[in-house]
């Protein structure tokens, strides 16, 4: 069976719901594909679940910084409660309201491009009169290491759903993934293991991160390695054995994989329209595809900033450019705003010192420790941390930040705003914080740069 619409959005994580409920807003005949749960791996799988995980030890961390609370401690099955109610039980069906209120058309299953403006479900296929619009998202990374494969290895879904606490969890990769949920389960009860072959963790991020994080991890009890690698991996009745190249084995009951992502585009149709399955769509700043008119991809498939928040954005954009409205990309790629819910926090947008170095801008870094403000005193005694500026010198600008310490991520959209508005030293020293509030760090910087 044939169907027409004026837009044919495949998958129904935030990019596409966002695109899809932008569309239908403005009046367009929508269909919405989608071969799992709406809302995607962030709702169900990543972000929330993950968030869920993190957050009792953050409280228990607090009240062990803070005198007054007594007797706390985190219940491990009271956690996993509230994780699988916050998934909802792995439900999509409070999702669906929405959809109807909007009167967008959710059709179940696997969509695929079959030629141009033609997406085939199944033996149906839908015919977009505008544009068809990819939000597949991405899938996780499985390096090549023998044996890996036939482990039986978590990825991020088991690694967030999982129903029991591992007693011994080893942890591949070092990133965002890696570290929070490392963490997490850490938090919970499991001896863990972290594996990274670069020399820190959160390797893309300022280095006094990574060793914040990397030290908060093994004040959990947590073995965090860095500058190795696994060369093999194996399973038996006694849990999993991982080789590094350092001819160390470790031991574990589970192993998670959490070493990248890739854009989800095998399987789509790409070749139908002559382009290359399981690669990332090249788009525009519009979000088109540079190949093809009809064509938008936002969100992890497109591969220009794998956040779920800049999917949201360029869903946004790439629904208004669909609607003849001028939409153009402002924030876009690794610069893009960053946390990792980890205790302590990072918070991050724009450069670091080094990328900013390396993009060949001249820059200064400046500061301040994230707990020198009297608001600070309120979130406990030792919550430490790093707040940190990097300024263009030329035009006496931010283009990047970094924020460390508990609860740091409610600092970040003021910097974003900075950043991307390129706000001038001399204008946001006007911008007066609140006493006594921890945004007074944003005096101390700009005091440390000398203003």
């Amino acid at each position: 069976m044939e169907r027409s619409f004026d837009a044919v959005v495949v998958g129904a994580g935030p990019a596409g719901e966002v695109a899809a409920g932008r569309l239908a807003e403005a009046g367009l005949e929508v269909a919405l594909v989608e071969a799992h749960l709406v809302g995607g791996e962030c709702s169900y799988y990543a972000c929330m679940p993950s968030k869920a995980l993190l957050r009792p030890g953050e409280l228990l961390a607090e009240t062990l910084r803070v005198p007054g609370v007594v007797g706390a401690r985190v219940d491990a099955a009271a956690v996993l409660a509230r994780r699988d109610e916050v998934v909802h039980e792995l439900d999509d069906a409070s999702q669906l309201p929405w959809l109807e209120e909007r009167g967008i058309v959710l059709v179940r299953g696997r969509g695929r491009l079959d030629g141009a403006r033609r997406v085939a479900v199944g033996e149906d296929v839908l015919l977009a009169r505008r544009a068809v619009v990819l939000a597949t998202g991405s899938g996780p990374v499985l390096p090549p290491i023998p044996g890996l494969a036939e482990a039986g290895a978590w990825t991020n879904r088991e690694g967030t759903t999982a129903a029991h606490v591992p007693g011994r969890l080893l942890v591949l990769g070092g990133g965002v993934a890696g570290v929070e949920l490392a963490q997490a389960w850490a938090s919970l009860g499991s001896e863990v293991a972290v594996i990274e072959s670069s020399p820190c963790v959160l390797s893309r991020e300022e280095p006094f991160a990574g060793e914040q994080v990397a030290a908060a991890l093994r004040e959990l009890g947590a073995v965090v390695l860095t500058g190795v690698r696994a060369t093999a991996v194996s399973r038996s009745e006694s849990g999993v054995a991982v080789e590094l190249d350092d001819g160390s084995i470790l031991h574990g009951d589970e192993l998670l994989v959490a070493v990248g992502r890739t854009p989800a585009t095998a399987g789509v149709g790409l070749e139908t329209v002559g382009l290359e399955p399981g690669a990332a769509v090249e788009v525009g700043d519009d979000l088109r595809s540079v190949a093809h008119d009809w064509l938008w991809a936002v969100g992890d498939v497109n591969g220009r900033a794998p956040l779920t928040h800049m999917g949201k954005y360029q869903a946004v954009l790439a629904a208004d450019a669909i609607l003849g409205r001028e939409a153009r990309l402002r924030s876009d790629g690794p610069l893009s705003p960053r946390v990792i819910f980890t205790e302590p926090q990072v918070a991050a947008v724009g450069h670091t010192l080094a990328s900013a170095e390396a993009a060949g801008l001249r820059v200064r870094a400046v500061d301040v420790g994230s707990a020198d403000t009297a608001g600070a005193s309120f979130v406990g005694r030792d919550a430490a941390g790093t707040a940190r500026l990097v300024v263009d010198e030329a035009r006496r600008v931010v283009v990047g930040a970094t924020f460390t310490g508990p609860e740091v991520a409610e600092w970040l959209h003021a910097a974003t705003i900075a950043v991307v508005a390129e706000v001038p030293l001399e204008t946001l020293r006007h911008a007066v914080p609140a006493f006594p509030t921890r945004s007074e760090v944003w005096l101390k910087l700009l005091e440390a740069y000398g203003l």
